[in-house]
């Protein structure tokens, strides 16, 4: 992400880019008043000429505001109130009390073998080589999804492409966006409100419980969570370990 400091550099930049020569002080309002006054003596030219140097100020004003706005609280709130990525739906705002009490299972899970898992989905299943062999492998919503875990770390692997799988309900800190390899992601680094949302049409309810950090990413046909990793830049070594 773009530092302060940056950020700073490229305002300054894009206001000099943007600066207009102007009047002396005391001429202005008469400037100002016989342009009003007789737009017509403009000739077809003149208006020709001003017309690109207006739509990049406009253009630049728009870019300001946008920046701004993504500078404050308020403004990302007002700009990226829902994201989405790897089948996940980011709700950010006021999320209410998290859920509480044991977590429940997702629909129709089922306890398999990691070779097993492989063969009942779609999209490949891979492991992190930094956390080994998983200790338990389930498959759930009739091939959706394959959750591997270890001690306090779970992977949810899904396919992410047409659908969203699950919902995220957040406050503050925000999400932070980073890079798995190539590929986009988001970083949640404190508690939050998760929902698993089962296939349409299906009789299921959505499934809900207190989720832990979590790395979000998006690798071809399928979509991850890794959950439970606290420190961001391990999380992020570990999704990149996935063979």
């Amino acid at each position: 992400m773009i530092s302060p400091e940056d950020m700073e550099a490229e305002l300054r930049a894009l206001g000099e880019a943007l600066d207009t020569p102007a009047p002396p002080p005391a001429d202005v309002a008469r400037a100002v008043r016989a342009r009003l006054e007789r737009p017509e003596q403009e000739s077809p030219a003149e208006r020709r000429r001003a017309r690109p140097r207006w739509r990049w100020l406009a253009a630049g004003t728009a870019v300001l505001v946008a920046v701004l706005l993504g500078l404050t609280p308020q403004g990302q709130a007002a700009v990226a109130h829902i994201l989405r990525l790897a089948g996940v739906e980011i709700h950010v705002g006021e999320p209410g009390p998290l859920p509480s009490g044991a977590p429940s299972p997702l629909p129709d899970e089922k306890r398999v073998t990691l070779d097993q898992a492989r063969r009942m989905v779609r999209f490949p299943v891979q492991v992190p080589a930094m956390l080994g062999e998983p200790q338990d492998v389930r498959v759930s919503d009739g091939g959706r999804v394959v959750s591997l875990f270890w001690p306090g770390v779970r992977l949810d692997t899904y396919d992410g492409l047409l659908t969203v799988v699950w919902r995220k309900d957040l406050g503050e800190p925000w999400p932070e966006e980073v890079t798995v390899g190539s590929a986009p992601g988001w970083w949640i680094a404190g508690p939050h409100g998760l929902t698993y949302l089962p296939r349409s049409g299906g009789t299921q309810e959505p499934v809900e419980r207190r989720a832990g950090p979590t790395l979000v990413w998006q690798q071809g046909q399928a979509g991850h969570r890794l959950e439970g990793v606290p420190s961001r830049d391990r999380a992020v070594k570990i999704a990149e370990s996935m063979r």
